[in-house]
């Protein structure tokens, strides 16, 4: 497998498997224990790990969100609730969950796959790309479930952070990006009907060359590996987000 088949084939097992906790009825309990709702979580735990930043970091972090929402997300709540310590929490929360998800994912699967996310993060020069920053202060664990479901969040900010720079290049606004992606999350993103933007053939073209432009970018990223480790890295990919369609508990 090539780095651009790796980028194709990857896309949406990792942007879903990334995503899986983030609503998850249990990171909802984790969230009320700490004063907050399960999106304020979200919000102050995703975006926490750039530190006690302000609104405007954070609205440059979460690019395809309305300002509101993330002042309803961040602003609101840290008052009364530490961004680091919450990112802590957050990170935890994800652990539990892939602690309750991919226990029937061999273990060498899910080890092969977090050597090769972390090589292709390892390889990514800082200072641009700020929550694969926030998230690479975190020392890889040695419990290879905890391992590969840290590889597989930083491979979904990554695509994520690419895929701002994409938007920008092809001229596109954040807003149009995210109602081009889906209305629905557009709504979840904070925006109302108010903002929904006149979609005209040519705006099309460019989600449509942003996407191309950002499985270009995550190609470049995965160049780092060499056969076996792109294979792997598309075989762990895989193995999980298959394994949330039935969750298996890791035991022991």
């Amino acid at each position: 497998m090539n780095s651009n088949e790796l980028s194709d084939v990857t896309a949406l097992p990792i942007q879903v498997v990334g995503m899986s906790f983030y609503f998850d009825p249990l990171t909802a309990a984790r969230a009320k224990e700490l004063g907050l709702n399960v999106f304020q979580f979200y919000g102050l735990g995703r975006g926490g790990v750039l530190g006690d930043v302000d609104l405007d970091v954070v609205n440059e972090a979460f690019t395809f969100f309305s300002p509101a929402s993330i002042a309803r997300m961040w602003g609101a709540p840290v008052p009364k609730a530490d961004p680091a310590a919450t990112a802590a929490a957050y990170l935890q929360a994800a652990y539990e969950f892939a602690d309750r998800t991919f226990g029937a994912v061999p273990v060498d699967v899910l080890a092969n796959f977090a050597r090769a996310a972390h090589k292709v993060v390892a390889a990514v020069a800082g200072g641009h790309h700020l929550l694969v920053d926030g998230y690479r202060q975190y020392e890889v664990s040695s419990d290879q479930v905890h391992a590969a479901y840290l590889g597989a969040i930083l491979m979904r900010e990554l695509r994520g952070c690419v895929h701002i720079d994409a938007v920008r290049e092809v001229g596109l606004s954040p807003l149009e990006a995210s109602y081009l992606q889906d209305p629905s999350v557009f709504k979840m993103h904070g925006y109302g009907d108010d903002d929904v933007p006149r979609v005209t053939p040519e705006l099309e073209a460019k989600k449509a060359q942003a996407e191309v432009v950002t499985s270009a970018a995550m190609a470049e990223c995965f160049a780092v590996l060499d056969d076996d480790q792109r294979d792997q890295l598309a075989q762990g990919a895989l193995a999980m987000f298959e394994a949330l369609k039935s969750p298996v508990a890791v035991v022991g």
